[in-house]
């Protein structure tokens, strides 16, 4: 388990990359929606998105429990649930994933309310909620921003 768990936790190792792990994961996800993800149907996106979730946060919490830390740098599944929730239903032009993944960034990073208070759940559910919720927060905009468009 402890295998599995580091390495779904840090996506198989981009959680390692020098500079900016969190964005460098963000940015492989919007590329893999971009070229295979966004082409799978809406039910199959959907239960993709439930079970990187709930692996992540069996993952992430035993792994951040082995660093000793609540929310280490190298995890960052937690960003590529929340980069995918952000595409839910958006055409997989290359405008939409840009869009998408500034969106994106700018809320896991700002983390306005009540983002910031989900960290202060417990093990993986803490590292992932907050996310997930700037995901949410990122789709919403960007659904706006193609209704707009």
């Amino acid at each position: 388990m402890k295998f599995f768990a580091k390495a779904f936790s840090t996506f198989f190792g981009a959680g390692f990359f020098p500079v900016a792990p969190g964005t460098f994961a963000s940015l492989l996800t919007a590329l893999l929606y971009k070229y295979l993800l966004d082409r799978w149907a809406l039910t199959w996106f959907g239960v993709l998105i439930v079970l990187v979730f709930l692996s992540g946060v069996a993952t992430a919490g035993a792994y951040a429990k082995e660093l000793g830390q609540k929310d280490p740098r190298p995890i960052v599944i937690d960003e590529v649930c929340g980069q995918l929730i952000t595409y839910i239903l958006v055409p997989g032009l290359w405008v939409n994933v840009a869009v998408g993944f500034f969106l994106f960034r700018v809320f896991d990073v700002i983390k306005p309310y009540p983002i910031r208070k989900l960290e202060n759940l417990p093990r993986g559910w803490g590292i992932m909620a907050d996310d997930v919720l700037a995901g949410v927060y990122s789709a919403v905009l960007l659904q706006a921003y193609l209704l707009l468009k």
